[in-house]
């Protein structure tokens, strides 16, 4: 087996590892996973994606489509979503870097709509977040050449890609950076108050 070739361990020992460990987050269907990471004194292993694993967590999104970007310390990318019926679930890493991922529930029926969630995902610490359709998404770059990762259920479609402000007041996300680097298009997202969802 790969795993075995790689770890130099035995397909017992690794099959005796959860090898991804789910944990809840105060906003519903949003999911922090954390990956078992077999490490020795040449490097690492895990899998940063398991069908089944996923499946047995409750996730059972069929994911069509990488993404990568490459983004510069204090860049603000956000924040992003395609409308129905291209909405898209994600999950999302960093393999290089670190960034302060936030997603805004935009789920109309929520009792969480408008709320945020904010986590560190890095290349140290390898976390996952699972993030289901009807959010909203972005982060902020906490260092220089930082390359994230991002696992999507739907094709990209233009026609349906909308945007919320990343800055929006009533949101209130503490970004905790003054000079944000930033596109054109993210400068003009909607104000929350403005928006009307389509979830």
């Amino acid at each position: 087996m790969v795993m075995d070739t790689v770890m130099d361990m035995d397909t017992a020992t690794i099959m005796n590892h959860k090898l991804m460990e789910p944990v809840d987050t105060i906003i519903k269907g949003l999911v922090v996973i954390q990956p078992k990471v077999f490490e020795d004194s040449r490097g690492y292993f895990y899998e940063p994606y398991n069908k089944q694993v996923l499946a047995d967590m409750g996730i059972n999104d069929d994911f069509v489509q990488d993404n990568q970007s490459l983004s510069q310390k204090d860049v603000v990318r956000g924040l992003h979503f395609q409308n129905p019926p291209f909405a898209q679930a994600k999950m999302v890493r960093v393999i290089q870097g670190a960034v302060w991922d936030v997603v805004v529930d935009i789920r109309k029926s929520s009792p969480t709509y408008g709320d945020y969630y904010g986590i560190e995902l890095s290349a140290k610490n390898k976390t996952i977040l699972y993030i289901p359709e009807g959010f909203a998404h972005g982060f902020k770059t906490l260092e220089d050449n930082t390359v994230f990762l991002y696992k999507c259920s739907r094709y990209y479609n233009k026609p349906s890609e909308d945007s919320i402000l990343w800055s929006d007041p009533d949101i209130g996300i503490e970004w905790d950076i003054e000079n944000p680097v930033l596109s054109d298009k993210d400068r003009k997202g909607k104000l929350f108050k403005e928006f009307k969802s389509q979830f």
